[in-house]
């Protein structure tokens, strides 16, 4: 799975523009082009809502604010996220991101 604002390779079907970074076998950068393509990216979130119907907890719903705004048009954009939390990890030689992170996701306990 891939994330659905990732825009697909220029050149070589099947590949995406993205990279990540390792360092010390620890990912420090996440990084991809932008999907700027509003239909494009209206049947991948489409793609994703009906995912999450059928149970994917990760699927995320339609952004039609999103997908609006690309109609304005979105001229080719990309870039990539250093976390401080992988950061962090990387100089405290640390080998679970649980370890830094200062308010850690909790999951309920029992039912909901």
């Amino acid at each position: 799975a891939t994330s659905a604002q990732i825009h697909r390779h220029r050149s070589v079907p099947g590949l995406t523009e993205r990279f990540e970074l390792f360092m010390c076998q620890k990912e420090l950068v996440n990084a991809y082009t932008e999907l700027n393509d509003p239909v494009i990216q209206r049947e991948r979130f489409q793609q994703q809502a009906s995912d999450k119907a059928a149970g994917d907890v990760e699927a995320q719903m339609v952004d039609e604010n999103f997908c609006t705004a690309l109609e304005y048009g979105l001229p080719p954009t990309g870039g990539w996220g250093l976390g401080i939390d992988r950061l962090t990890m990387f100089l405290t030689d640390s080998a679970n991101i649980k370890e830094v992170l200062l308010f850690p996701a909790m999951k309920p306990e029992g039912k909901i």
